[in-house]
């Protein structure tokens, strides 16, 4: 629906959850910049090769959605920007989203997560759901699309058994990278962040916590997660000699200063760029896009990646909490959507 625009009258009427008919859903678009609002709209009759499902949780992705909620999503790539289930454009209104769990109707098999938007419902391929394995709880489960981009950024790093590795961000994908790292044999992990209240999510997760200050430098890794400038300035001051600095962080439409000078060349660092559309260049002869997800579902098969998620809220309340939860330096670390009452195991 690109250049689709609506009244603010409409928008008012769409603040809050309506009665939905049948043969129809309720889905979270974005009008404007910084404004959210709940629409409902026809869902069509599933064909011979897919399934219908009834979502269960949906997770925000704080720094990807929030650079979308602020219309940041510069027009040079927003071609590879676009998420698979998304509708409208980023120049407003836009659909988006990718990491939601649910269970598909008319079948009694596991849930199933798929990358699709904040919304109801959703009818699918069937390939395009991924069974979330009985080992992790659905409301977890809405962790996969991170824990695929930490995986592949392990991968595109080379770590490997008894590295030093410094993981500059801790937050969601951070902490991800990190508990994966810690899982190497005799790997030493640090997790840097600025914020102290995430000490103690790092350390169970088997890293140690550092604040910036504090941080070890002549790591044999280093992958920055923060989103910051300065973050990235740190990371490059942690790596050892001809260490590899990893850069996750996506930073939209804003120019970012990197210093290459001092002694980043007669360190002769390595600046290497991790984004999870394409799977990393060490696994993509063997590994497709759905081996990669299966692995990151399972991989979240561990009691201790609950305390990630750190606040629920009910889809109807979005459209109002959307700018406290999406505001930069919002205190927490993700937060899922809650699309009904969870009542029974499965659900949870």
């Amino acid at each position: 629906m690109p250049g689709e625009t609506w009244s603010d009258a409409d928008q008012a009427s769409r603040g809050e959850s309506a009665e939905v008919e049948a043969g129809s859903i309720e889905a979270l678009w974005y009008p404007r910049a910084g404004e959210a609002v709940i629409r409902t709209e026809p869902l069509p009759s599933p064909k011979a090769d897919e399934i219908r499902i009834r979502t269960l949780w949906t997770g925000l992705s704080r720094g990807t959605e929030r650079l979308v909620f602020e219309g940041r999503v510069p027009e040079t790539i927003a071609l590879r920007m676009t998420a698979p289930a998304q509708a409208g454009s980023f120049s407003f209104p836009v659909k988006y989203g990718y990491c939601a769990v649910g269970e598909i109707e008319g079948e009694t098999g596991p849930p199933v997560f798929a990358l699709q938007p904040h919304q109801t419902g959703f009818v699918a391929a069937r390939d395009a759901a991924s069974p979330v394995p009985g080992s992790v709880p659905p409301r977890r489960a809405v962790l996969a699309a991170n824990m695929e981009t930490a995986l592949n950024a392990v991968w595109d790093s080379g770590a490997g058994p008894g590295d030093r590795i410094a993981v500059v961000g801790a937050g969601v994908v951070g902490l991800l990278v990190a508990f994966l790292a810690a899982r190497l044999p005799g790997a030493e992990v640090e997790a840097v962040d600025s914020d102290p209240a995430r000490a103690a999510v790092a350390e169970a997760l088997g890293a140690r916590f550092r604040l910036p200050a504090e941080a070890r430098a002549e790591a044999d890794i280093v992958i920055h997660a923060s989103g910051q400038p300065e973050g990235l300035a740190l990371a490059l001051s942690l790596a050892g000699h001809e260490a590899a600095v990893v850069e996750m962080s996506w930073y939209g439409d804003r120019s970012v200063p990197v210093p290459l000078g001092q002694d980043f060349h007669a360190r002769r660092l390595r600046l290497v760029s991790s984004q999870v559309g394409e799977v990393a260049p060490s696994r993509r002869p063997r590994w497709s896009h759905a081996r990669r997800l299966a692995k990151a579902l399972a991989l979240l098969a561990d009691p201790r990646l609950d305390a990630l998620i750190t606040e629920e809220v009910a889809f109807a309340d979005l459209p109002r909490e959307l700018p406290r939860l999406l505001a930069p330096g919002a205190p927490g670390l993700c937060t899922v959507v809650r699309y009904e009452t969870p009542s029974s195991p499965r659900a949870r």
